[in-house]
C-alpha cells in the first residue's frame, strides 16, 4: 500500500477550459474518460454523530471514510472504498461488491459481510457494529481524468456536483439528485514521489490556492 500526495483547487469554468486544453496536449485521457467525461456516483458512510464529516471540517490529521462507488450508471461494477489520510498523504483501498450485496447492505442486512472473505468488507462490518457506521448521503458528479506515467500523476476535473438523500435508491441510475448548493469545479492532482515540472506548470492558474474542499461535506448541506 502506498500513500500518495493530493492537492485540490477550486476553479471556475474559464479555468477548466484552459486546463482541459493544456492537459490534453501533454497527458493521456484516463481509460474511463475516452469519451471526454464520465459520471461518478458514491454513497458515503458516517456515524450517527457525523464523525467523518466533523473530522473533515475540523481538519483532523488522521482520518478515514468509507464509500460505495460506481461509474456511468453501470451498477454491474461497484466498488467498496476506504480512503485514509495522514499528514496530508492519501491512501485508497478498494474491493468489488455485487449489486445484490449492496442492496442487502442498504436495507440493513450485513450478515454476509464477515463471511465475504474480503478484508475491506470485514473491516466495514466491524465498524458498522462498533461505530454504527451507516450509509448516509449520495454524492454524484461529472469527472474528466488525465494520467501521466512519470510520478504516476492523475489529474481530475470534477463538476456538476449533486446530492441525493434517498440512500435506498443508490443503485437506480435515474435516482433524483439536486445541485449541492453553489459548488465550484474541483481540480485534483495526485502523485507519488514527485510531480514533474511539466505538470506543475500546466496546472498553474494565477490566483488559485490549495483548497480543502470536500464533495461529501458539500453534499451534506441538506442534512
Amino acid at each position: 500500500m502506498k500513500y500518495r500526495h493530493e492537492c485540490k483547487q477550486e476553479i471556475n469554468y474559464a479555468d477548466m477550459l484552459t486546463l482541459r486544453m493544456r492537459l490534453s496536449a501533454i497527458m493521456n485521457r484516463d481509460e474511463h474518460s475516452l469519451k471526454g467525461s464520465y459520471s461518478v456516483k458514491s454513497l458515503y458512510f458516517d456515524t450517527p454523530d457525523d464523525k467523518a464529516l466533523r473530522e473533515k471540517i475540523n481538519g483532523v490529521n488522521i482520518r478515514e471514510k468509507f464509500r460505495l462507488r460506481y461509474y456511468d450508471g453501470d451498477s454491474s461494477v461497484i466498488f467498496l472504498e476506504k480512503k485514509s489520510k495522514i499528514n496530508g498523504l492519501c491512501l485508497k483501498q478498494r474491493c468489488s461488491v455485487s449489486a445484490e450485496e449492496v442492496r442487502k447492505l442498504i436495507y440493513g442486512d450485513i450478515s454476509w459481510m464477515p463471511k465475504s472473505g474480503r478484508p475491506l468488507c470485514m473491516e466495514l462490518y466491524s465498524k458498522m457494529q462498533t461505530q454504527l457506521l451507516a450509509p448516509k448521503t449520495i454524492v454524484d458528479y461529472t469527472r474528466e481524468a488525465f494520467t501521466y506515467p512519470a510520478g504516476n500523476v492523475r489529474i481530475t476535473l470534477d463538476y456538476n456536483i449533486r446530492t441525493g438523500c434517498s440512500r435506498r435508491d443508490f443503485l437506480d441510475p435515474q435516482v433524483l439528485t439536486v445541485p449541492a448548493g453553489d459548488s465550484p469545479i474541483i481540480l485534483e492532482i495526485k502523485w507519488d514521489e514527485f510531480l514533474p515540472d511539466v505538470i506543475r506548470d500546466a496546472v498553474a492558474i494565477p490566483g488559485r490556492r490549495v483548497s480543502a474542499f470536500s464533495k461529501y461535506a458539500q453534499c451534506r448541506i441538506y442534512g
